[in-house]
């Protein structure tokens, strides 16, 4: 017999009960996982740096990382279908993994997705000032890797984040609404995109086999800067996971959520291949430095003029506003989820819900702050870009590493048998989470290398700045470590599976 749905008044059989409103639909579920990786936003905010290392083959990352998140996004459908609760990745790793082990996933997730609030809010600095030169505010040059750029960057995104959270605090439906509008304007805005780029293309799809200098004088690309390229679509093509952690907050979470998971990744992957495509089709020039210097904002004012170009521009910077929203819902609904099992410090205020909004306000709260701490520590910095990017990438994947490694380990002892009436990935599941840890491992590896074009700009030689991620991450696993052992002498077996 099929599993029944989830009871939208009922989580009794999880240890929890129903507090969040249950009242978004299939296309909501989506819509947060979609505007989470946001293709306007990551692919402008990153498609000058991938062009800056791999040149015209860097495009081949992208269907490498798309398969390897597919593999991944496979794996999370099933634990979706499973355990439909606020919280994704750390309510999958605590069912998987008993102890430290199963609180790092959540704990990792976490930090993730506190760096990504942060990236993706200063993609504004992107968008923005080539739209209306007087959102410059701190004047001077408006590249995000010269100082003024960097500053401004900083001050654009902390008005995001205040903005963001206030909407956030305000309700699941604001959110909801926001995000439904912005996510259906990014879909137009991407099939815009792509048909006129292809349209006005000067060259043929073939150009993504050739290596070209990114300028003149510079030498063309090899395979270690296609893989330093990775980051990109790395980048780009996480935080799928939100539409499954809206889960209780969506009705018929168990078919919901996994089809929701599995669209945001496969239309992200498939729209970003494209974009990235028809752009190197209809750059004006490949070798005169543009491309790598300004990115998809030069594209598209060259191709559709200075007037369309700042309204698509306009709707680009919709986008940013919509991915920095969704990317906090998140991050609130891990915080509460980790706080309502007394997984964190000062939880009894942290998983309260306001009683009139429907929402967990204290972590909306702090999410902002700490984004915005995050950003202002990096006030001028022209490394800012690339440095929380690279480093949101390892933390995040290291927390989906945590959840793929426990579930095989699981899957070879026999202990996770096929629940009927969910979806599975039947005798195709032990490949497929194979795959899917060894593509995590690869990635981290990969992105955590020590490259000083990504994390020392400014060509210092510092050890420090070139193992930055390395340092966060070990960083993160002692606070950790000490947080746990503290959580565990003062609370309750809350933080033991439910279930």
């Amino acid at each position: 017999m099929p599993a029944p749905p989830v009871p939208s008044d009922d989580l009794t059989q999880f240890g929890y009960r129903q507090e969040l409103r249950r009242s978004l639909g299939g296309f909501s579920a989506f819509a947060a996982g979609f505007s989470f990786v946001s293709i306007l936003t990551t692919v402008f905010q990153l498609f000058g740096f991938g062009y800056t290392f791999g040149g015209p083959l860097f495009f081949w990352s992208w269907p490498f990382v798309l398969a390897g998140q597919v593999l991944v996004a496979l794996v999370f459908a099933e634990l979706a279908a499973r355990y439909p609760l606020a919280g994704s990745v750390y309510q999958w790793a605590k069912q998987l993994a008993r102890g430290f082990a199963g609180w790092l996933a959540g704990w990792m997730m976490l930090l993730g997705c506190v760096v990504a609030l942060a990236a993706a809010a200063i993609a504004l600095q992107i968008v923005l000032p080539s739209v209306w030169s007087g959102f410059q505010l701190v004047g001077g040059d408006p590249s995000v890797t010269s100082p003024t750029g960097a500053t401004n960057a900083v001050l654009l995104g902390t008005l995001l984040i205040v903005f963001t959270t206030v909407v956030n605090a305000a309700g699941v439906r604001a959110m909801a609404r926001i995000n439904d509008i912005g996510v259906a304007a990014e879909l137009i805005g991407v099939v815009v995109l792509i048909g006129g780029l292809a349209l006005f293309a000067v060259r043929g799809p073939q150009v993504v086999v050739h290596s070209v200098p990114v300028s003149d004088g510079a030498s063309a690309a090899g395979i270690g800067g296609v893989l330093a390229s990775a980051l990109m679509a790395a980048y780009v093509l996480y935080g799928f996971d939100t539409a499954a952690s809206v889960a209780e907050e969506t009705r018929d979470a168990r078919r919901a959520a996994p089809r929701a998971v599995l669209r945001a990744v496969l239309v992200s992957g498939l729209g970003g291949l494209a974009v990235v495509l028809t752009a190197l089709m209809a750059a004006p020039s490949l070798t005169d430095g543009e491309l790598a210097g300004h990115g998809l904002p030069y594209v598209i004012t060259a191709v559709f003029g200075d007037t369309f170009g700042r309204i698509f521009l306009a709707d680009v910077a919709i986008a940013v506003i919509v991915c920095t929203l969704t990317i906090q819902t998140g991050t609130i609904r891990l915080i509460y989820a980790m706080a309502r099992d007394n997984a964190l410090p000062f939880s009894a205020r942290l998983s309260g819900v306001n009683p009139r909004t429907g929402t967990p306000l204290w972590p909306a709260v702090v999410s902002g702050a700490l984004a915005i701490a995050l950003l202002g520590v990096n006030v001028g910095n022209p490394t800012l870009f690339s440095t929380i990017t690279g480093t949101s990438v390892v933390v995040v994947y290291l927390a989906y590493l945590l959840v793929t490694g426990p579930l095989l380990v699981r899957r070879l002892r026999g202990r996770f048998p096929a629940e009927p009436g969910l979806f599975s990935l039947g005798r195709w599941a032990v490949p497929v989470n194979v795959a899917a840890v060894a593509y995590g491992v690869v990635m981290i590896v990969n992105i955590a290398w020590p490259r000083a074009e990504i994390y020392d700009l400014a060509g210092s030689g510092s050890p420090w700045l070139l193992l930055f991620p390395v340092e966060f991450v070990g960083a993160a696993l002692l606070i950790g470590w000490f947080c746990w052992l503290r959580l565990r002498r003062s609370t309750t077996p809350a933080l033991e599976p439910a279930v």
